[in-house]
C-alpha cells in the first residue's frame, strides 16, 4: 500500500497505524486526526442512518434496556455508538441502506448462503465499508499531542461510560504524549525519551505534591520491562563499547539526554542531584577511528535505552563461563505422557542454540524419580556412565568431576545420551518424585559459577526436602480459604530459591501434570531468582499441538516491587538472570514537594551476556511535573495502570484473600471515579444520570472488569488451584504488550472480514478489525478468533455452511468437525491461506516464548470447552459475575452513595 501523502491537502499528513493496518490522518496546524482521508471525511449529514436490518432471530436475549444500550437496540440511532457507526458485520449498500453479508437474497433466518450469485466466497469477496464513527476519538487522538510544539497543556476531555461502550482499538492507541519543556532534551532526538514498551509510568504528568497525588486516587507506578523482544524491523537497544561511563559522584545516575552542560562543556550537572561533574576525558574521542568525535552523536546523549560494555570495576570476578543443568523427571507418569522422549527430543535439537561462542560453555544433566541418576562424561570419551544416588536425604554428588561437562568438548558424548535417555526408562514403573533433592543435586553442580537450573517435572513432589501433599480441596475452593491453596506448602522452595539468588542461580520450572502438581509451591523458585514457570495440564505428548508447544516455549531463551526477583535492599534486586519478555512493578511515593519542571526516571541492570561480556543497560525516562488535576487525569496511562492494577491484585490475595483482592481493585476504580466526578465535573441534577471519566482513561473500567474475571482472581468455585496459581504466575510477570490481551481478549470476525484481512501490508500481516467482546457479534453460520495470548479459540457456528468447513478444515460438513486441541491444515484456497495467516500471525504478535494453544469450539459441542471460549467474552455475563453494562451500572451506584458490585 503506497503513502497517500501525495494526495493530502496542505497541511495534512498521514501516518501508517501498525496495529489498526491503515493509515492516520493529522492536520500539523491543529493536531487533529481522523482515520478518513481529509478530502473524503464524512460530515454528520453525510452519515446514513437506517433501520438494522433483521435475519439474526436467535441471539441470546437480554434484558429490555441492557445491552441494547451498549449495541445499538433496535430503536436507537446508529450514529450514537461509541466505537463504529457501522457493526462490524454490516456494511452500507447502495441507495444507504445496510444489509448483513449473506443476507442480501433473504435466505431463511440463521443460514445464509456461504456463495454469493457470481459463485466466489462471500467471505472473500465481501468489500466492509471502513467504520464511520470515528468522530467520537478525533478528540483524544488531538489530547495525544499529534502536533509538533513545545510544552502543551494537557486538554482534559470527559466521556460518560454509560453511553460510551468498550472500542478495542483505543488500547491500540500511544499513552498520553510526555510533554516535556522546551530543551529540556540536550539533544533534539526523537528517542531521548524511552519508549514505553521498556518503561511507562502510570501517569505522564507527575503532581509536584504528595497530596495532589492523594486527591487523584491514581497510583504513582513504573512499569518495566528492560529486555523486551524485538518486532521484525526495530533498532536494537544501542551499545556504547568504549567503556567510557560517565556518572553523577553522588547518586550514581548516568549520564543521559536530561543532564546540563556547563563550564564550556567540560563539566555536566546531574538531573537528579544537581551535582556538578567533570566530564570524562575520553568522553570526546572516538577510539575506532583515533579522532575527536562528536559528543552529540553519543548514544547515551540520543537515547533513553542504552547498554554499555563494562569495565572491570564492575566485575566482582571475571565473566564465568555459561552452565546449564538439566533436571529431568523419569518417573512412570513422566515416561507415559511422553514428557521425557520429548524433552530429551527439545534439548537435543537445541543444542546448536546454546550461546558457546568462545566454547566454555557447560552443561550436566540429572534424571530423577526417587533416586537421582547423573551421568559422567570423562574428556574425549563418546560414551556416558549412569552413577545411581539413593540416598535423597543428604544428597551428594557421585563423582568430583566429569558430571558437569564443556557443551563443544562432550558434543557427541551428549548427543548420544539424549538419544538413549528415553530408552532407559522406557519401562520405568516407579511412582514418586525426589525433586528437591535433584534441585540440591543441581545447585552443588554450578554453586560456585552460578548459571541456569531447568526443571522439567512431571510430578507431585514426595521424597526428601521440599515433599509436598495434594492438598487440592474441592470443599475450599470459592471459599475465604482458598487462598492458603495458592501460597506455598513448604519453605523448601523460598530458602533454597534464596540461595540460588546469593549464588547467581536462576531456575525455570516447566511443569506437565495430569494430576494436582502445586504450581503454587513451585513457582516460588522461579519468582524469587528471575526464572519463569510454565504449566501444561494434562500434557499428552501424542497431540501433536502439546509436543509443539512445549518445543517453542523451550526453546532456550538465553539471553513494593512486583516480578520474578529477590529484593537485596531498598533499592537493589537480585536477578540471577534477566528473562525477556518479564515485567516489574514499582510503586513510587512523593515525599517531599517537586520543585523542578520535570522528573527523571531511571532503571540501571548490571548483567554478563551469554557470551561473557559483562554489560549495563540503562533505562531513562523524563516526565513533566505539574499542580493541576486536570493534567493528572489527562495524562493517566491505561495500560501502565491496569498493568500495576494486576500485580497488586495478585500481591492482595497472597497476602489477605481473593475476595479482598478483588474487593480492593474495585474500590481502587470507585476511588478514581468519585475523585474524578467531585473535582473536574459540574454539579447539577445530571450529574448522576452518568459516569464520568477522562477519554484516556475509558478503557480502565472494562481492563479491571477482566482483570476481576481473570482465572488468576476470578470469583468461582470451579478453578483448580494449580490453573489459578500459574494464571497469578502470569499476571505478575507478563509484560504490558502481553497482559492486556491476557486479561482483554482479541475477538475477530473472519467468515466476513474485509478483503485485505490475512493478506500481506506495508506492515505485514493484516489483520481483521477486532470485535468488542460480547457473544451478541456472534453469528450461527460464522467462523470467529478469540486470543487472550496464552490460548486461541476458533469457534464455528452451528449452521456454518459445508463449502467454509472445506475450505478451512478439509472436512465435508460441520457434523464431521471434532472440537478440542487443533492443528489447522494449510489447504490450497484463498480462505484457509488467510486464516493460517491470521493464526500465524496471532501467535507472532505475542511477543515472547508463550507459543498459544488453538481450540475448535464448536457452538453445539462440549459445553466445558464452550464456556472456556465464552469467559473471554467478559463483556457478557458470567456465572455470579457480571456484564460490562451491570458492571458500569454498579460503578455508577457506587459513586452516587447507592451501594454497587
Amino acid at each position: 500500500m503506497s503513502s497517500p501523502s501525495q494526495q493530502l491537502p496542505a497541511g495534512w499528513t498521514a501516518e501508517w497505524d501498525a496495529p489498526n493496518q491503515r493509515y492516520l490522518f493529522i492536520d500539523t496546524t491543529t493536531g487533529h486526526t481522523q482515520w478518513e482521508p481529509p478530502a473524503m471525511a464524512p460530515t454528520a449529514e453525510q452519515v446514513p442512518v437506517a433501520a438494522p436490518a433483521g435475519g439474526h432471530h436467535k441471539r441470546r436475549q437480554y434484558a429490555a434496556g441492557q445491552t441494547q444500550a451498549y449495541f445499538n437496540s433496535p430503536d436507537a440511532p446508529l450514529a450514537d455508538s461509541g466505537y463504529a457507526t457501522v457493526p462490524p458485520q454490516q456494511a452500507p449498500a447502495a441507495g444507504g441502506q445496510f444489509f448483513t453479508p449473506g443476507l442480501a437474497q433473504q435466505p431463511p433466518p440463521g443460514q445464509p448462503p456461504y456463495y454469493v450469485p457470481d459463485g466466489a466466497p462471500s467471505y472473500i469477496n465481501e468489500k466492509q465499508q471502513p467504520h464511520m464513527g470515528v468522530n467520537q476519538m478525533v478528540d483524544q487522538f488531538s489530547q495525544m499531542g499529534m502536533g509538533g510544539g513545545g510544552q502543551r497543556p494537557y486538554q482534559l476531555n470527559t466521556a460518560n461510560l454509560l453511553t460510551s461502550p468498550p472500542d478495542p482499538r483505543e488500547l491500540h492507541i500511544p499513552p498520553p504524549e510526555i510533554r516535556l519543556p522546551p530543551n529540556s532534551s540536550v539533544t533534539p532526538s526523537p528517542n531521548a525519551n524511552a519508549d514505553p514498551s521498556y518503561q511507562r509510568c502510570t501517569m505522564n504528568a507527575i503532581p509536584t505534591t504528595s497530596s495532589l497525588l492523594s486527591k487523584s486516587k491514581i497510583p504513582l507506578a513504573l512499569v518495566l520491562t528492560p529486555y523486551r523482544t524485538l518486532n521484525e524491523g526495530e533498532e536494537p537497544v544501542p551499545v556504547v563499547t568504549d567503556t567510557v561511563i560517565a556518572r553523577c559522584r553522588r547518586c550514581r545516575t548516568y549520564i543521559n539526554p536530561y543532564v546540563q552542560f556547563i563550564d564550556g562543556g567540560n563539566r555536566w550537572r546531574c538531573c537528579m542531584c544537581n551535582m556538578s561533574n567533570e566530564v570524562p576525558q575520553m568522553f570526546d574521542w572516538d577510539q575506532v577511528r583515533n579522532q575527536p568525535g562528536d559528543r552529540w552523536q553519543r548514544a547515551e546523549l540520543n537515547h533513553s535505552a542504552v547498554e554499555y560494555v563494562a569495565p572491570t570495576e564492575y566485575m566482582v570476578r571475571p565473566p564465568q563461563p555459561a552452565v546449564y543443568v538439566f533436571l529431568i523427571d523419569v518417573s512412570h507418569s513422566a515416561v507415559q505422557s511422553g514428557m521425557v522422549a520429548t524433552a530429551t527430543r527439545t534439548i537435543l535439537e537445541n543444542l546448536d542454540r546454546i550461546p558457546d561462542e568462545n566454547g566454555r560453555t557447560k552443561i550436566a544433566i540429572v534424571c530423577y524419580d526417587v533416586s537421582l541418576y547423573f551421568f559422567s562424561i570423562p574428556p574425549g570419551s563418546s560414551e556416558s556412565s549412569m552413577l545411581v544416588v539413593s540416598d535423597t536425604d543428604d544428597v551428594f554428588l557421585p563423582k568430583p568431576t566429569d558430571l558437569c561437562v564443556n557443551l563443544a568438548e562432550s558434543r557427541e558424548s551428549l548427543t548420544t545420551l539424549l538419544g538413549r535417555i528415553n530408552d532407559m526408562f522406557k519401562d520405568n514403573s516407579i511412582i514418586g518424585s525426589a525433586l528437591g533433592p535433584a534441585l540440591q543435586a543441581g545447585f552443588k553442580l554450578m554453586a560456585p559459577i552460578g548459571g541456569k537450573i531447568t526443571v522439567l517435572s512431571s510430578s507431585l513432589p514426595s521424597i526428601g526436602a521440599g515433599a509436598l501433599k495434594n492438598r487440592e480441596d474441592a470443599k475450599l475452593l470459592g471459599t475465604a480459604k482458598e487462598s492458603g491453596l495458592l501460597q506455598a506448602a513448604s519453605t523448601f522452595y523460598k530458602t533454597f530459591a534464596i540461595e540460588c539468588s546469593r549464588a547467581q542461580v536462576s531456575v525455570d520450572m516447566f511443569l506437565f501434570s495430569s494430576a494436582y502438581q502445586d504450581v503454587a509451591s513451585l513457582a516460588c523458585l522461579p519468582h524469587y531468582t528471575s526464572g519463569q514457570t510454565y504449566y501444561y495440564p494434562a500434557f499428552n505428548a501424542a497431540r501433536s499441538e502439546d509436543a509443539l508447544k512445549f518445543a517453542h516455549e523451550f526453546g532456550l531463551r538465553m539471553s513494593s516491587f512486583h516480578g520474578n526477583f529477590f529484593v537485596r535492599s531498598t533499592d537493589l534486586l537480585a536477578m540471577p538472570a534477566v528473562p525477556q519478555d518479564q515485567s516489574y512493578a514499582i510503586e513510587i511515593q512523593i515525599e517531599e514537594t517537586i520543585s523542578a519542571p520535570f522528573v527523571v526516571l531511571q532503571t540501571a541492570i548490571l548483567h554478563t551476556t551469554c557470551y561473557g561480556e559483562r554489560r549495563i543497560r540503562v533505562v531513562t525516562l523524563a516526565l513533566p511535573t505539574t499542580s493541576s488535576l486536570s493534567e493528572v487525569f489527562s495524562s493517566v496511562d491505561q495500560v501502565a495502570l491496569a498493568t500495576f492494577f494486576a500485580n497488586k491484585a495478585v500481591e492482595r490475595s497472597l497476602t489477605h484473600k481473593l475476595e479482598d483482592a478483588r474487593d480492593f481493585v474495585y474500590q481502587k476504580l470507585v476511588d478514581i471515579l468519585i475523585a474524578y466526578r467531585s473535582s473536574m465535573t459540574a454539579g447539577g441534577a445530571g450529574a448522576s444520570a452518568q459516569l464520568a471519566i477522562s477519554e484516556n482513561m475509558k478503557m480502565l473500567p472494562v481492563l479491571i472488569l477482566g482483570l476481576l474475571k481473570n482465572v488468576g482472581i476470578r470469583q468461582s468455585a470451579q478453578i483448580p488451584p494449580d490453573i489459578r496459581a500459574y494464571s497469578q504466575a502470569l499476571l505478575t510477570s507478563l509484560p504490558s504488550q502481553l497482559l492486556i490481551p491476557y486479561i482483554y481478549p482479541t475477538f475477530y470476525l473472519l467468515h466476513n472480514m474485509p478483503p485485505e484481512a490475512g493478506t500481506v501490508g506495508p506492515e505485514g500481516i493484516i489483520m481483521p478489525p477486532a470485535l468488542p467482546l460480547t457473544s451478541e457479534r456472534l453469528e450461527r453460520h460464522g467462523l470467529f478468533l478469540i486470543e487472550d495470548g496464552q490460548t486461541i479459540f476458533l469457534w464455528v457456528g452451528r449452521d456454518a455452511v459445508p463449502q467454509l468447513i472445506m475450505d478451512v478444515f478439509n472436512l465435508p460438513n460441520y457434523e464431521a468437525l471434532r472440537g478440542g486441541k487443533y492443528t489447522l491444515p494449510l489447504l490450497d484456497n484463498p480462505f484457509s491461506e488467510k486464516v493460517n495467516a491470521i493464526v500465524q500471525k496471532t501467535r507472532e504478535m505475542r511477543r515472547g516464548i508463550y507459543y498459544p494453544h488453538l481450540y475448535v469450539v464448536k457452538e453445539d459441542g462440549e459445553p466445558p470447552l464452550r464456556l472456556w471460549a465464552l469467559s473471554a467474552l467478559i463483556q457478557d455475563r458470567l456465572d455470579v459475575l457480571p456484564s460490562y453494562q451491570q458492571f458500569v451500572t454498579s460503578l455508577k451506584d457506587k459513586v452516587n452513595g447507592n451501594g454497587g458490585y
